[in-house]
């Protein structure tokens, strides 16, 4: 026997059916799950991410997995293992799960103590114990798991979470420690389960696996064969006949289509819209020119809240056509830890990497902005800068202190002004005639603007409706409204026929 089919045979001996049809009989794993702890255990491995749609026992499957290490084959004695879940209610699903598979087996209930309290289970002969964790608590450090399951990892917003971290970066203490995640697909590229998805697809580290169930994008999303790819417990233990009415219930109310395409097809979707679609935003990722930014630029700046993120967009026009981005963007030093933590996004690191900067205390001082519109003119031919009106007059205020004339124009930010500006930017994006290269802050803003409409059809970016900042896709939209108001009129073009 492998290492797998030994684990496999262990659980179908040892193991009941805690609850439900079958209660208390010997656990019966379907095919497809014997797979899973094949690839799992048969070759090294380091980190094991499964990604499936809801309701295919996922639950259960974690629960086998914790008792083969606590009490099983597995387990190392006098180690720890821990299930890490984002609430109290979720961790305790885990713990319930194994606890009365457990108590329900002959052979292993001699062998436990169970805590419900603290959601432990202990094997008092192997020194081994299995707690389940939630991230609203505040025991998960100190911690040094040999096998960590990070249930619904999904779920995070961002490509960082400290629960995660902590539970992460305790397991060096073993040399062959464990991390499985397994869980629905996150909604956007930029969400730490995304992040992890794309690293193995890249099969860089042969010891990080991952089992990816999810619809293809050229099927048919309400179709049988699109269930199937995305639930393999289709038409066993998960209904066939439940997840039709949802395929239903999504193709007869578009508002439901894109929870139904994450929580169901196991699809990389956003609950709500972005404005420009991940495949578009990635079709325009050329690298800029630095030479198209010394003749005529359109100069965007967005200041948002001082003690936020600012950004200014600078839009020139390449010799060939096409328009050539460059995003900057401030933040400030005094509570960018608290910022990182509440949006999720990775800012310090930005910071060190160069696309952004930090300025000195708790707001972004509108010199720094200043200044850097002042070298952004010096560099080009001509320079036509857009702002909104908000705090307008503070940034005026600070090019006046340096006894410098920089004409800026108020740009709305309501329907009528940010309508035409967001049509010419999507045309140019759909016609891949941006050069942003790639960078990261754009791209988070990207991915997490909304566009709204008004009853006569007119849009504008709402950052109410957004799931983070947005700010740099604002002013991109700004500047591509400036130049698309100013462009210079072609020259006529002349045919002589002949009859």
């Amino acid at each position: 026997m492998t290492r797998g089919e030994r684990n496999i045979r262990w659980i179908e001996a040892h193991c009941r059916v805690p609850e439900g049809k079958g209660v208390g009989e010997p656990v019966k794993l379907r095919e497809w799950q014997r797979a899973e702890l094949r690839k799992l255990y048969d070759s090294p491995t380091s980190l094991f991410i499964i990604s499936f749609g809801r309701k295919n026992g996922k639950t259960a499957l974690v629960a086998f997995i914790v008792l083969l290490h606590t009490c099983g084959p597995e387990a190392v004695p006098n180690s720890e293992v821990v299930s890490g879940a984002r609430s109290r209610d979720q961790a305790s699903m885990v713990y319930r799960y194994a606890m009365k598979s457990a108590r329900l087996s002959p052979e292993l209930a001699p062998f436990l103590q169970f805590r419900d309290t603290a959601k432990e289970i202990l094997c008092p002969e192997l020194g081994t114990t299995y707690k389940a964790l939630s991230a609203d608590a505040s025991t998960n450090i100190g911690r040094s798991p040999v096998l960590a399951i990070h249930d619904e990892l999904g779920q995070v917003r961002g490509p960082r979470d400290a629960f995660y971290d902590a539970i992460d970066t305790s397991q060096g203490a073993y040399p062959g420690a464990l991390s499985i995640v397994i869980s629905t697909q996150a909604a956007t590229d930029l969400d730490l389960l995304s992040v992890l998805i794309d690293d193995a697809k890249k099969g860089r580290d042969p010891t990080v696996k991952m089992s990816l169930y999810t619809a293809p994008e050229d099927l048919d999303p309400y179709s049988d064969e699109a269930l199937a790819a995305a639930n393999p417990a289709f038409g066993d233990f998960l209904d066939a006949d439940y997840c039709r009415k949802q395929a239903e219930k999504a193709r007869r109310m578009p508002s439901f289509e894109n929870s139904y395409r994450n929580l169901i097809l196991n699809q990389r979707v956003n609950m709500h819209t972005p404005f420009v679609t991940r495949t578009v935003w990635e079709a325009n990722g050329g690298e800029p020119d630095d030479l198209a930014f010394q003749g005529r630029v359109f100069v965007a700046v967005d200041l948002s809240a001082r003690n936020d993120l600012t950004a200014i967009v600078s839009l020139a026009e390449g010799d060939q056509g096409g328009w050539h981005v460059r995003p900057e963007f401030w933040t400030p030093e005094i509570g960018m830890e608290e910022r990182v933590r509440r949006d999720g996004m990775p800012y310090d690191l930005w910071v060190k990497q160069g696309y952004m900067e930090s300025t000195p205390g708790a707001s972004v001082d509108y010199d720094f902005i200043a200044d850097r519109l002042i070298e952004i003119a010096g560099e080009a031919e001509s320079v036509h800068v857009v702002a909104d009106r908000w705090r307008l007059k503070e940034l005026e205020a600070a090019l006046s202190r340096r006894d410098v004339e920089l004409p800026i124009e108020p740009f709305g930010q309501g329907f009528q002004s940010m309508a035409p500006a967001l049509d010419s930017l999507e045309a140019a994006l759909l016609n891949k005639r941006i050069r942003h290269g790639n960078h990261p802050v754009l791209g988070m803003c990207a991915s997490n603007a909304v566009a709204v409409s008004d009853p006569a059809g007119n849009r504008k970016l709402d950052k109410s409706k957004a799931t983070g900042r947005i700010d740099g896709m604002v002013a991109l939209a700004m500047a591509m409204g400036a130049a698309s108001a100013t462009e210079a009129p072609k020259q006529p073009e002349y045919q002589m026929m002949f009859f």
